[in-house]
């Protein structure tokens, strides 16, 4: 029989707009759930093995991550409740040996199916994972039996991080609303206390974020620390009075001030600076922007024209100081802020010799020189202690930048480190141990930089606010130094922060302090004008010296060395 065939068009099944809308927001969030787990998996693995990797901003701000403001934020609030999380699934027992061997993406997951607005819908793990969500949440509510908590949020005030996690504060804008009022409100989502010290400053708990919250936007409350909100509140001013605020940027301890008077009165809030972008007085190409700024996504940031680098950060290349047609080593060089800034310096001449052992991190240095346009770097994707200063092509080197792997103490909150594994309370005591081993590593590679011939300026920079990382690597390196024939010189002699008196000479020391100048730095500065004019050098015969420096230093002379060299160090310019 033969079967009739029509020649009408076929018909098309459209989706409706809002449903093919909603299937590109899933597959948005698919994509960051993914670009999330990868970053999650490299923190937790460093953090585990206890070594340094990039911080957490720096990975998400990578040229690589698409979505980073909901990366961020998927990484941060996951991290928040990961032990809550593990907990969970520990007690559902739902995972198969497939699923257990990608971590990361599972704990992404559960965050958005326990903790999220919206559940996942498309992705094998996500749908896995949701065909057990009755699982998960039982899991759930039996933790909160077993703490013998209410509440999630009671939950986490009980969990590893309780402690970690600064509380938050929200000042309540007497003018527009009254204190119990905002309370009433806030009560709704949140835990809230009223402040003991500040009579309309709120306390809310640790993680709470309102910034999109409606009271926030309409200028009834406003997001203000302690500290902060205490200023108006000493000085007390009354209804009627005439005040001036003599710095008044960005003014929310002007509109305190105000509440205090009532409305009433005057107040002549003055401010010098209108666009409030100021050159920086110490680092000559680095700009100071206003709290809270975010230039992530600004055009000069994408395209290489500024980087978003911090002060201290910004004071090595320049405390090092090299000339236009020198030869460099950058040590220690990814994720390469200061790698660039060398060539800045340089004027994009001579050559930097850019080391780094993690071949993750070799990429993103990779990205970061491609996007600064710098050409006079080659990249060396190995050991700074692998190379041997006596090697001829090392004899045109003037100068090394040594910023090794440290704790990162000075940059904690930036860095967010208080949210990994190792900061919780069950993790104390390994702190003294972690910043042995470091001082170890960190020595050996101040001797390793001292010792290249003609190397004539040498900054040893760390991002710590310890001893045994600072005042003490440099104290028990200047014996070799002064041998051959370095000498502590003084980087920004205006600046007052120096290094702690444990020595002689730790005045040549720079330091930077995480209250006064918002992140701890330390940067040490040897120099020499050339070692022949050391006496205790020359003195000793050729083979003598290079034997001494041999016996100081045997792992410095690997065989594999030529090879490695010739393989790894990339020819093209970048």
């Amino acid at each position: 029989m033969a079967r009739h065939k029509s020649n009408a068009p076929p018909k098309v099944t459209r989706q409706p707009r809002k449903q093919q809308q909603s299937s590109g927001a899933e597959r948005s969030a698919l994509y960051a759930r993914r670009e999330a787990a990868k970053v999650l998996h490299t923190v937790l693995r460093g953090d585990a093995e206890r070594r340094a990797v990039a911080s957490i901003k720096s990975l998400v701000f990578s040229p690589s991550v698409r979505n980073k403001r909901g990366t961020f934020a998927l990484v941060c609030e996951t991290l928040k409740y990961l032990d809550v999380i593990k907990d969970v699934l520990g007690i559902a027992n739902v995972l198969n040996s497939k699923w257990k061997r990608q971590d990361p993406l599972v704990y992404i997951i559960c965050y958005d199916i326990l903790f999220g607005k919206e559940t996942p819908s498309i992705g094998d793990a996500e749908k896995f994972l949701v065909r057990r969500k009755d699982a998960l949440l039982s899991g759930l509510a039996t933790l909160l039996v077993r703490k013998r908590v209410k509440s999630v949020e009671e939950l986490l005030d009980h969990s590893q991080l309780n402690g970690h996690i600064k509380q938050r504060y929200v000042r309540v804008n007497t003018l527009k609303m009254d204190v119990d009022s905002a309370v009433k409100e806030l009560e709704k989502l949140y835990k809230v206390q009223k402040d003991e010290t500040v009579p309309d400053l709120l306390v809310m708990p640790p993680g709470s974020d309102l910034h999109a919250h409606p009271l926030v936007m309409n200028g009834r409350i406003f997001l203000q620390g302690k500290g902060s909100s205490m200023v108006a509140a000493a000085l007390q001013p009354e209804a009627g009075w005439e005040v001036i605020d003599a710095c008044s940027a960005p003014g929310n301890k002007t509109v305190h001030l105000a509440s205090f008077m009532k409305g009433q009165g005057k107040i002549i809030a003055c401010e010098l600076n209108e666009e409030r972008v100021q050159k920086d007085e110490t680092v000559p190409d680095l700009l100071v922007m206003p709290p809270g700024s975010d230039l992530h996504a600004h055009p000069l940031v994408m395209n290489g024209r500024i980087f978003l680098q911090g002060k201290g950060s910004s004071m090595v290349a320049a405390a090092l100081q090299p000339e236009a047609g020198w030869e460099v080593i950058d040590a220690c060089s990814a994720p390469g802020n200061k790698t660039v800034h060398l060539a800045s310096f340089m004027k994009g001449q001579g050559k930097i010799i850019a080391c780094e052992l993690n071949e993750e991190r070799v990429k993103r240095l990779e990205q970061t020189i491609k996007l600064s346009g710098a050409t006079n770097i080659e990249v060396f994707h190995g050991d700074f202690l692998s190379l041997n200063p006596e090697d001829p092509s090392f004899a045109k080197v003037r100068a090394i930048l040594l910023d090794p792997s440290c704790s990162g103490s000075g940059t904690i909150t930036d860095r967010l480190d208080h949210l990994l594994p190792s900061h919780s309370a069950d993790n104390k005591n390994y702190d003294s141990i972690r910043l042995h081993k470091l001082a170890v590593f960190q020595k050996k590679a101040l001797a390793h930089a001292l010792s290249f011939p003609q190397v004539e300026r040498v900054v040893y920079s760390t991002c710590s606010i310890h001893q045994i990382e600072n005042e003490d690597v440099v104290s028990s390196l200047l014996p070799l130094a002064s041998s051959l024939g370095f000498t502590l010189a003084t980087p920004f002699p205006q600046w007052q922060r120096r290094g702690l008196p444990v020595f002689a000479g730790s005045e040549h020391l720079l330091r930077m302090d995480p209250v006064e100048d918002k992140e701890g730095f330390f940067i040490a500065l040897f120099t020499k004008t050339n070692n022949l004019d050391n006496p205790k050098a020359s003195e000793l015969p050729e083979g003598e010296f290079r034997g001494r420096r041999k016996r100081f230093y045997p792992f410095l002379w690997p065989k594999v060395f030529f090879r490695a060299w010739n393989g790894r160090l990339h020819g093209s310019r970048r």
